[in-house]
């Protein structure tokens, strides 16, 4: 069963002038596995842990390095989850994450969808929790 979903969007443009302005954004934002990476991927990135919060209805006690968006086996996203974020995904009953990225046209979105019935299956971005 579906518990929640989310999405977002993050103007490219706009995001790099940020990480410009404000460097220590990278740090703040992003894990480790992640801050190498160029401004286009963080942007996505960012939109993905947007997206996972709206998907979770709430963002208090969360800690932003604590969501990490990690390829899988085949390259596809998805979600390697810390401390608080863990808990909170757990405490929500959600089992598997299905996450969808991209990049284009100026922007980056992303796509949450979050299962709590603990259904198996196999598909680009999924992450059992």
């Amino acid at each position: 069963m579906i518990t929640g979903i989310g999405v977002d969007v993050v103007g490219l443009e706009r995001f790099a002038r940020q990480l410009e302005r404000t460097p220590r954004l990278i740090e703040r934002l992003f894990a480790e596995s992640e801050r190498g990476l160029g401004s286009d991927s963080l942007a996505a990135r960012f939109a993905a842990k947007e997206a996972l919060i709206k998907a979770l209805g709430r963002s208090d006690g969360l800690v932003w390095t604590d969501i990490e968006i990690v390829p899988d086996e085949h390259g596809d996203p998805g979600f390697r989850l810390h401390g608080g974020v863990a808990d909170v995904v757990a405490a929500h009953g959600v089992k598997r994450l299905h996450l969808s990225l991209t990049h284009d046209g100026g922007v980056a979105a992303a796509f949450v969808v979050a299962e709590g019935d603990g259904a198996t299956g196999t598909g680009a971005g999924v992450t059992d929790v």
